[in-house]
């Protein structure tokens, strides 16, 4: 039980930690929270900061995804535990204890947990997001698309039942902390991706 509590605390811390935040100011000496979309995640990162620092905000959230499972493995062990940290992780992002439980939408974050959780899934969802966002410069679109995707893949592919549930619960998760864009989206209004500009 006590492995389970450290576990499920290690993930939330981790997946708290506001990677854009930190080094946005620490590299760059900017706050993302005043440009573009006021959102700490790798995509305004990259609308903000260009291509490099988005890349390395993404790959830091990716970490604290796969690190949390990859941690529930070596301690615990079981799919069911395993799940939880990803959620946890998840959820720290989004709700971060150092940003007043504020924080991204937990793409990036998402993509490390079924990585470690589901690789081959991981590896098609991640196709997919890149697709979709290279023809419509959509971000949102892939994400929500992409998120969507993750527990018809992982019933497919036969994973442990925690596995599918964890697709669905991150999906909605996901898609909700999406809605402003989607309604963007149907208006004709939503932002496309462009490296490096602040506004």
């Amino acid at each position: 039980m006590g492995a389970v509590i450290f576990v499920c605390l290690l993930s939330y811390l981790l997946g708290s930690i506001p990677n854009g935040l930190v080094f946005g100011r620490l590299l760059w000496h900017v706050d993302l929270r005043e440009y573009g979309s006021h959102n700490i995640g790798a995509t305004n990162a990259w609308r903000t900061l260009g291509k490099g620092p988005g890349f390395l905000i993404f790959l830091l959230d990716f970490l604290k995804g796969a690190l949390s499972v990859y941690a529930a493995e070596v301690f615990v062990g079981t799919p069911l535990i395993m799940v939880l940290a990803g959620i946890l992780a998840i959820v720290g992002h989004s709700c971060s204890l150092f940003l007043h439980f504020k924080g991204g939408k937990g793409v990036a974050t998402g993509l490390g947990v079924i990585a470690m959780l589901m690789p081959v899934p991981s590896l098609i969802v991640f196709l997919v997001w890149l697709v979709i966002v290279m023809i419509t410069k959509y971000v949102s679109l892939g994400s929500c698309i992409a998120a969507a995707l993750v527990p018809v893949l992982a019933y497919v592919w036969g994973y442990p039942l925690p596995y599918t549930v964890f697709g669905i619960l991150a999906a909605a998760f996901i898609i909700i902390r999406h809605k402003a864009n989607i309604i963007r989206l149907m208006n004709g209004t939503e932002n496309k991706i462009h490296a490096g500009h602040r506004h």
